[in-house]
């Protein structure tokens, strides 16, 4: 494999930092222009296993409003993203639900839960 130099832009922080990285394959030679330490390990995690945090909604069978807005537990593997939304688009939850609860388990086999991040009371309270 070939040393390739990039720029990858930060998003581990607010500041937004645009790296210069130099690596080859998944193996990380340099980091350049890095505002702080966790740009580093941001690299290393994109090149080998990219996450994100991922966050939808799904609906609510007699609830006050028809979605619940939900979340994923830890940021889940980035190839198997448009996997999870599609299971979302196939759940519904029955009402209330109750913020914090677990609305699917072991998503997609990886180990992640996909949480309810609102309370949704039943019907027209």
């Amino acid at each position: 494999m070939a040393v390739e130099t990039m720029k990858m832009s930060c998003i581990t922080c607010p500041r937004g930092c645009t790296l210069v990285v130099t690596h080859e394959g998944a193996t990380v030679i340099e980091v350049k222009q890095a505002g702080c330490k966790r740009g580093a390990d941001y690299v290393k995690g994109e090149l080998t296993d990219p996450r994100r945090m991922v966050a939808s909604t799904i609906r609510v069978h007699g609830g006050r409003h028809p979605l619940v807005p939900v979340y994923t537990s830890h940021p889940f593997p980035k190839p198997m993203i448009f996997d999870l939304l599609a299971e979302l688009r196939r759940l519904e939850v029955n009402a209330p639900v109750t913020a914090g609860q677990v609305v699917l388990e072991n998503a997609l086999g990886t180990g992640i839960d996909v949480i309810a991040s609102r309370h949704m009371p039943a019907g027209q309270e």
